[in-house]
């Protein structure tokens, strides 16, 4: 696909790449684990989805391949884990990569957001639905992901574009 695809940490340039609106994909990249969330075409919430194991890129762009094909994704969230001062260390350089890998094989413009708190946010409030250690475990990168998407959704919707 595209070589050119949009990679940006902009909320108002990544609306302006998708005109129509359009599904999202949140990711909460770790280093074993991808979560994932979906938001609706209108941009309004963000749903936990699947954790999938990490292994080599090609084998996890096949599997969010599948899943962008499903659900008609028109766009990518992904997180980018900056330090608490606002630096980018070793794992933001390692989700940037990712994210040129992922809008060159995939065509899709990708939006970096900053995922600070993002997995203690997750962490509250599945404690707040009182799930046990071992359920959040399982389901944090997910709900990451989906509070990363819904940070990124809410700014779309209040930039102008």
């Amino acid at each position: 696909m595209g070589a050119g695809a949009l990679i940006t940490d902009r909320a108002g340039e990544f609306g302006d790449a998708l005109p129509d609106g359009g599904a999202l994909l949140g990711l909460d990249l770790g280093t074993r684990t991808i979560g994932t969330a979906l938001c609706d075409a209108g941009w309004q919430f963000a749903s936990a989805g699947k954790t999938l194991p990490r292994g080599k890129f090609g084998k996890d762009c096949a599997a969010l391949s599948a899943l962008i094909a499903e659900r008609h994704v028109a766009g990518i969230v992904l997180g980018l884990p900056r330090n608490m001062d606002g630096s980018e260390g070793p794992r933001a350089q390692a989700s940037r990569a990712y994210a040129r890998n992922l809008a060159q094989a995939l065509g899709l413009p990708v939006l970096l957001w900053d995922e600070r708190w993002s997995t203690a946010s997750a962490e509250r409030d599945m404690i707040g639905q009182d799930l046990s250690r071992a359920k959040r475990a399982q389901r944090i990168d997910s709900h990451a992901a989906a509070v990363i998407l819904q940070g990124a959704i809410d700014a779309l919707a209040g930039s102008s574009f």
